[in-house]
C-alpha cells in the first residue's frame, strides 16, 4: 500500500477513529502505562518525538505524568492531526506540543530528541529494508543512546492457523468487543493483514529495529497480536 493510500484511509477514519476502537481501550491503556514506566528515567524536560501520532493517545497519557516534557507530533493525515490539535487544546497541552503534518523525512531539522514513539506505524512498510530505514530516520533524530518505543502487529502467519491460533483469537476478540461485527469485515481485515500489513514474527521485527541503528530491542508488552519493544539508539550508530 502506497503512502498516499494509507494517508487517505486515515483521513476518512479520523472523525470516528477513537470511537470505533474505544472498546479496545484496555489494551492501549496497558501499553501506555508500561510505556510511561519505560520512559520514566528521561530528563524532566525531555523532548519526545511521536511518529505517526494519530489522534495523540500516547501524548494524552504521558503529558500529565511528566509535566515538563515537550512533544512533537508527526502525522501525515491532516484530519487525524486536526483531531489531535483539538484534543491537546481541550487538555491544555497546546503549548507543550508541536504539530507536523507530513512524514518524518519532511520534519525540519532541530535539536535532538530524548525519546521517540512509533505505535502501529512500521507495520505498514512492507519492504524490510525500507522498514529499517524508517527506524534509522528516527535514530538520526535522537540523542546518542536516545530511547525508542515501538509497537506493531506481530506474529508468525506463515503456517496454517487453526481456530486456537493467535490470529483467530485476535479476530474473535475484535468481533466480541464490537470493534468489527460483520463476517465480511473480518475477512476484509484478514486479507489486509496478508496483503497490506507486514505482520512478521517478533524476532524478525526486532532484527529490523536493530538494523535501523538501535541496540537489542526488549519486548516489554504483548496483548494479542500487538507487541511492543524498547531500544536505545546505538551511541556510535551510522545514521
Amino acid at each position: 500500500m502506497q503512502k498516499e493510500q494509507i494517508t487517505a484511509i486515515f483521513d476518512q477514519q479520523a472523525a470516528t477513529y477513537d470511537e470505533k476502537w474505544s472498546r479496545l481501550a484496555p489494551i492501549n491503556s496497558a501499553l501506555h502505562l508500561l510505556t510511561s514506566a519505560v520512559l520514566s528515567k528521561l530528563p524532566q524536560t525531555a523532548r519526545i518525538l511521536c511518529v505517526g501520532a494519530g489522534t495523540g493517545a500516547e501524548i494524552l497519557h504521558l503529558a500529565p505524568k511528566f509535566p515538563g516534557w515537550h512533544f512533537t507530533a508527526v502525522e501525515p493525515s491532516v484530519a487525524m492531526l486536526n483531531v489531535l490539535r483539538q484534543r491537546a487544546e481541550e487538555h491544555g497541552l497546546t503549548a507543550r506540543c508541536a504539530f507536523h503534518a507530513g512524514y518524518l523525512d519532511t520534519l525540519p531539522p532541530g535539536d535532538p530528541f530524548d525519546a521517540a514513539t512509533a505505535f502501529l506505524v512500521s507495520q505498514f512498510i512492507l519492504d524490510p529494508s525500507a522498514r529499517s530505514q524508517f527506524f534509522r530516520g528516527i535514530a538520526e533524530r535522537l540523542h546518542p543512546e536516545g530511547m525508542l518505543v515501538s509497537s506493531d502487529l506481530s506474529g508468525d502467519l506463515s503456517g496454517d492457523t487453526d481456530s486456537t491460533g493467535l490470529l483467530e483469537v485476535w479476530f474473535r476478540m475484535m468481533r466480541e468487543s464490537g470493534s468489527i461485527a460483520l463476517p465480511e469485515e473480518i475477512e476484509k481485515m484478514r486479507e489486509t493483514y496478508r496483503r497490506d500489513v507486514a505482520v512478521l514474527p517478533p524476532q524478525k521485527t526486532r532484527d529490523i529495529i536493530s538494523d535501523g541503528g538501535f541496540g537489542p530491542p526488549v519486548q516489554f508488552f504483548q496483548a494479542g497480536m500487538i507487541h511492543a519493544w524498547y531500544a536505545r539508539r546505538l551511541k556510535h550508530a551510522r545514521v
